[in-house]
């Protein structure tokens, strides 16, 4: 039985994306040039093969072609010298698919009309494709197209091979980090490409034609089953591009290229220079950016998550994971750290986020830490179900505040799915944006959270809002002025008053003074804000006031 298919039109070289690694021509190519569609070409054998790349054209009536083959050659002939009998069709094709022939293509026209039996079985036996020309066709004029197309694509890969170089040469010049060397590498291949430490986790991914979460689900059983080896190589249940990055025998991690979701073969001679390149890369830029991978894998992490920009939740979800944070059956909490930057430069060798990371490590505590702005350290706790948060925190702002005595620890609210690990970080950052610095910590606590922001919290989370300050003025501006041009104290005298919930003698003992001259005081108040401060109402309005009034003049 024969697999008779019509050839469909190929690519041509033009209509490939300039960007795009370079393919080798393939016998589906050289099937769709106008020179062999002239003949009516058929796949009769063979036709999930049509993707070998041909190497190139050999014209042969020989009875033992093979002897002059190197493998990938598009052997054409007219048939003539095909021996009569089946054993020696067997052999005559054993040779070819032996020697690595990309096709054999039989001109039916001079001593064949219909491809014998013998040739169609022993073809579909080896999986060599057999193409058969209905038509005459100028074999020397193949020759002369397909040479041309085979050498132009040659040079043209030699080009390309010479931009990647160029290109990883110039990303190494200015200095690039790991995350630009990745992103490069996935723009040039086309392919996924991801950085891994030496336990498996998956530091920095770019996906190409995918998404985070189908290129990092279930990463580390998906390494683990892909073996390492000491020189850029493929393989795995996957067939995984992977390449070490050493330096001096010092090995850090690998990089891996993950085949495309497409027909095309996985990888090509251009894949394995990008990835080799990319290896190189990786580690000059471990040798000049001494942070460690891990803490710029998972400040990078945490910064995306809190500012949203997955594409998906189940994206957020697949790098956390790869990063190895349990996400299932867990509960998650923001913790903030502010530490004054005066604080941190003392003590220069004890890096805050690998200080923290190692804290939380040893307590057995599953959590990512990362700067999420200068000064500004976020922590993601993952928590089972059984394990209540206030120790694992406690213990968390202790190690920060033996890092920085003056530091603020801030904690948002639990969220039981990674979904609202945002919010819980936005809260704590609120949290944080509203305790002043002189502020004292709540009894029997080393950090705060939201119900600690009272009036004089939310005040200051807000002093630089114009609406705030021109409201503190408006209500005390005219006391301050009078203050200021007499040399009173009726702002500290409206101070003591407001403080004893508008109990005159207690307030007049509180500022030392005697009654009358406390009330003469209240009087002078009253007329200079042209208020009444036996009116509750007016009362609260000038104690948030001044209590804005204090925020605002807090350095």
């Amino acid at each position: 039985m024969t697999e008779n298919h019509p050839t469909m039109r190929q690519p041509a070289p033009d209509d490939r994306d300039s960007s795009a690694p370079v393919r080798a021509v393939t016998v589906a190519d050289v099937l769709a040039l106008p020179v062999l569609t002239a003949g009516e070409p058929q796949v009769v054998t063979g036709v999930t093969h049509l993707d070998r790349p041909v190497r190139w054209v050999h014209i042969t009536e020989l009875t033992d072609p093979a002897s002059f083959l190197k493998g990938g050659e598009l052997v054409l002939t007219t048939g003539m010298p095909l021996p009569g009998d089946a054993a020696g069709v067997r052999r005559y094709v054993d040779e070819l698919a032996g020697v690595g022939a990309a096709a054999l293509v039989i001109e039916l026209v001079r001593r064949y009309h219909r491809p014998p039996e013998a040739l169609v079985d022993a073809c579909q036996a080896r999986g060599l494709p057999l193409i058969t020309l209905a038509r005459d066709v100028n074999f020397l004029e193949v020759t002369q197209v397909l040479h041309a197309l085979i050498l132009g694509n040659q040079a043209e890969a030699m080009r390309r091979t010479q931009r990647i170089h160029e290109a990883f040469t110039a990303l190494t010049l200015r200095g690039a980090g790991p995350e630009d060397v990745v992103r490069a590498a996935a723009e040039m291949s086309g392919r996924t490409v991801v950085l891994e430490n030496l336990v498996h986790q998956a530091l920095i991914c770019e996906p190409s034609g995918t998404t985070l979460e189908e290129a990092l689900t279930g990463w580390e059983q998906r390494s683990r089953a892909t073996p390492s080896g000491d020189r850029t190589h493929q393989g795995g249940p996957e067939g995984w591009l992977a390449a070490p990055v050493e330096y001096q025998g010092e090995r850090w991690g690998r990089v891996a290229m993950l085949p495309a979701r497409t027909t095309e073969p996985a990888f090509g001679p251009e894949h394995i220079t990008v990835l080799e390149r990319t290896a190189m890369a990786l580690t000059v830029a471990r040798l000049i950016h001494q942070a460690p991978w891990e803490r710029t894998a998972h400040r990078n992490a945490l910064r995306d998550l809190v500012e949203q920009r997955h594409r998906s939740p189940e994206d957020a979800r697949a790098r956390l994971v790869a990063l190895g944070l349990p996400t299932e059956n867990s509960r998650f909490l923001a913790v903030v750290a502010d530490l004054p930057v005066e604080d941190t430069t003392a003590n220069a060798t004890a890096n805050p986020e690998t200080r923290l990371s190692q804290e939380l490590r040893t307590a057995g505590i599953p959590a990512l830490v990362g700067e999420l702005a200068p000064g500004r350290l976020g922590v993601l706790l993952a928590l089972s179900a059984s394990r209540p948060w206030l120790p694992a925190v406690e213990r968390l702002s202790s190690a920060v505040l033996d890092l920085a005595p003056q530091a603020v620890v801030s904690v948002g609210s639990e969220a039981d799915d990674l979904t609202d690990a945002p919010r819980s970080f936005h809260e704590a950052a609120r949290v944080a944006d509203a305790t002043p610095p002189d502020q004292p910590l709540p009894p029997g606590r080393s950090f705060r959270e939201l119900s600690d922001v009272g009036l004089r919290c939310l005040l200051y989370a807000l002093r630089e809002d114009t609406r705030i300050q021109e409201y503190a003025e408006r209500q005390l501006g005219r006391l301050l002025d009078h203050d200021t041009r007499h040399g009173t104290d009726l702002l500290p005298t409206l101070r003591h008053y407001l403080e004893a919930a508008g109990n005159k003698t207690n307030a007049a003992r509180r500022g030392g003074l005697s009654r009358e001259t406390f009330y003469q005081r209240l009087r002078t108040i009253e007329r200079v804000l042209d208020c009444d401060l036996e009116s509750g109402e007016q009362r609260t309005e000038l104690h948030v006031a001044l209590t804005a009034m204090d925020v605002l003049r807090v350095r």
